[in-house]
């Protein structure tokens, strides 16, 4: 005959789960007693090697300018105008855009392009500061190259190029260098306030490339809608010439002012895209490495590390 076996009462199976527990905590508890060694060595092991990865780390400095959005963007008449004659200018071949914000959105997007900082390199002769630089002597104010990548004293180019690249560092190259690595841009979509932030060894360049880069954005937007104002004024004016329609006239009039308002203040003014709310100075702290947090961290990882090697030992042994 087959036995059937009882199940056991509810309460007698809760005690035996209890039970199993503590024998599995008790179990884990002698695990690392026993490899508690190997733990501490663990932890000081990987301190020790944070410690000298962090000094080994050098000091970068951060220079921020706090931006808004330039009057001269915020569209003005040409907005009101561009709802009233905005299909009759379509029409005429003329874009009237009511883009304030969009103007500030796209002058963001054009900083961090590959064009722009290709052409800001090119201009500013930065190429080896950016992509030979390895830290800055505060003593003597002076660059630390790396010199298997770039030789200061006779000004070439040494490194050792990758597989398909040419000895100078292409403008691609220089582009993830400088916009991975040293630039940070920022927009606070409430205020509207943009933060541009560029982090480097030297505190000085570090301003002097925040102001340049604010300087030729403006100074490029600037320029590009000047000349598309006077294009389309020039437009507008033969237009009036060939248009016997008064009722036509008096619109392309009243484009042509808007235009030349347009005009008037993009050679007028050298905050054209961005005001600057607060200027950039000189940094006289370090923002970063986080010395302390890599130590910290490097702790952890080290207890984690011994924990999991004891335990694996144990169980191996036993």
């Amino acid at each position: 005959m087959r036995k059937h076996t009882q199940p056991l009462p509810r309460h007698e199976e809760h005690v035996l789960n209890q039970i199993e527990d503590e024998i599995n905590l008790l179990d884990l508890w002698r695990a690392l007693m026993s490899g508690k060694w190997i733990v501490i060595g663990s932890i000081a092991a990987f301190s020790i090697a944070s410690v000298f990865y962090a000094l080994s780390l050098p000091n970068m400095y951060k220079s921020t300018a706090v931006l808004a959005p330039a009057e001269s963007s915020s569209g003005g008449g040409l907005g009101a105008i561009a709802g009233q004659f905005g299909g009759l200018a379509s029409l005429a071949g003329v874009s009237l855009d009511d883009a304030g914000s969009n103007k500030t959105l796209e002058a963001l997007e054009i900083l961090q392009s590959w064009a722009f900082i290709e052409e800001f390199i090119q201009e500013q002769n930065i190429a080896p500061q950016v992509f030979a630089v390895k830290g800055w002597n505060q003593e003597t104010n002076e660059l630390i190259y790396n010199t298997e990548v770039y030789d200061p004293q006779n000004q070439i180019w040494t490194r050792e190029p990758p597989k398909g690249k040419q000895v100078k560092p292409s403008s691609w190259e220089l582009y993830k260098v400088f916009n991975e690595v040293y630039l940070n841009v920022t927009e606070d979509k409430e205020t509207g306030f943009s933060h541009f932030d560029i982090e480097y060894y030297s505190p000085e360049l570090s301003k002097l490339w925040v102001d340049a880069v604010v300087k030729k954005i403006n100074t490029k937007l600037q320029m590009r809608d000047a000349k598309e104002a006077q294009k389309n004024v020039e437009y507008l004016k033969s237009q009036i010439e060939e248009t016997p329609l008064a009722s036509m006239q008096s619109v392309f009039y009243g484009l042509i002012e808007e235009q030349t308002k347009t005009l008037m203040l993009a050679k007028g003014s050298s905050e054209y895209v961005f005001k600057t709310v607060s200027e950039s100075r000189i940094a006289e702290e370090k923002s970063s490495p986080k010395r302390s947090l890599i130590c910290v961290f490097g702790g952890f990882l080290g207890g984690f590390f011994g924990v999991f090697v004891a335990l694996i030992r144990h169980y191996i042994r036993k």
